[in-house]
């Protein structure tokens, strides 16, 4: 990471207190471990198709945004680890990250039956091309988690700007690609710190907040590195990044204000433009439905691979019917052991 990018000290210290609290937040927090083990606890998985896959997907993967029309939509919101990887990478993480958090009576569906809804959400959303997934109409249920469930914070603005701001003067891409996606370049505007996320704790934020027109708006530059795959694979470099590439080739109806400008992405902040912990939703929503929601979006993704959904179906059909559930169980045992040892450090 220090070779690609100016890393935040402080930033990063925090990352791994946070790490060592649970072993959901270790995972978040270590991709790089998982692509590590990946080949060898899973190597009857690592002759799947190949499609380009989120990499880093979990059930804290996923929030909404406003598409082009206003409206709000939901499905993968990080793309930091994206890289071509066996579709079977990205179910594996997604179930053993569920497992994790079911040990923690954070989910109350069983291991298997969750397993179950991923696939047949996968599967249904394979053979129909896929299917952006906008919070109206025919995703009325769904949609209630992104509307009723998740209250816009009333005081997001508030905290937006108590942040610590920018002392020293920011360099001239990291503003020109800050000015570039403000609705107006010569608006008035000061630039705050920020920090957010697990996984990419370390790296440079920075927000550009101001008024315009009534109200505020704000833009955030964070630092693209590459895919810890990369570093996996021994070819570490600059401008590795396939964040780009997988916004644009998924199925969905994307977020205009998400873009990459030189190296940095560029996202608008906003109160209904949030990441969703599937941990705090109400105890009477239908996981089922959820987690069959986040395998149809995974397929959304994978679908950005053109010609390989034909041969991910012939691979999931010569799959023994429990592969899903039995990966994902070896997955999470492994990271449980590393965060039992990294706690003690």
């Amino acid at each position: 990471m220090r070779r690609c990018t100016t890393v935040i000290s402080s930033d990063l210290r925090s990352k791994h207190e946070q790490m060592k609290e649970s072993p959901f937040l270790f995972l978040r927090g270590t991709f790089y471990r998982w692509a590590q083990q990946w080949s060898s606890i899973c190597s009857d998985l690592c002759d799947a198709p190949e499609v380009l896959a989120v990499g880093d997907l979990h059930v804290n993967s996923f929030g909404t945004w406003r598409d082009v029309e206003g409206r709000l939509c939901w499905g993968v919101d990080d793309f930091d680890e994206a890289f071509r990887l066996p579709y079977t990478n990205d179910l594996v993480r997604l179930a053993a990250s569920m497992k994790i958090v079911i040990d923690a009576e954070g989910l109350s569906i069983k291991v298997k039956a969750g397993c179950d809804a991923i696939l047949e959400g996968y599967v249904r959303s394979l053979k129909a091309g896929g299917r952006p997934l906008v919070l109206a109409e025919r995703e009325q249920k769904l949609g209630k988690l992104g509307i009723d469930s998740f209250k816009p914070p009333t005081d997001f603005w508030d905290k937006l700007n108590q942040l610590p701001p920018v002392r020293q003067e920011l360099a001239p891409d990291v503003r020109r690609a800050l000015e570039k996606t403000l609705p107006d370049p010569q608006m008035k505007y000061k630039v705050v710190r920020r920090q957010a996320g697990l996984g990419s704790l370390g790296q440079q934020r920075f927000v550009a907040i101001g008024e315009w027109r009534g109200g505020y708006v704000a833009r955030e530059a964070k630092a693209v590195l590459p895919s810890a795959c990369v570093w996996v694979r021994g070819a570490v470099g600059r401008g590795q990044s396939n964040y780009e590439d997988a916004i644009s080739s998924a199925v969905r109806s994307p977020d205009p204000f998400q873009v990459i400008q030189g190296s940095w992405l560029i996202r608008r902040l906003s109160p209904d433009s949030n990441p969703i912990d599937i941990q705090t939703l109400p105890k009477h929503s239908d996981e089922q439905m959820i987690l069959q929601a986040m395998g149809a979006e995974a397929a959304n993704v994978h679908l950005g691979t053109k010609g390989q959904a034909t041969r991910v179906l012939k691979d999931l059909s010569k799959r023994k019917a429990n592969w899903l559930r039995d990966s994902a169980n070896h997955m999470a045992a492994a990271v449980e052991k590393d965060w039992k040892r990294y706690k003690k450090c």
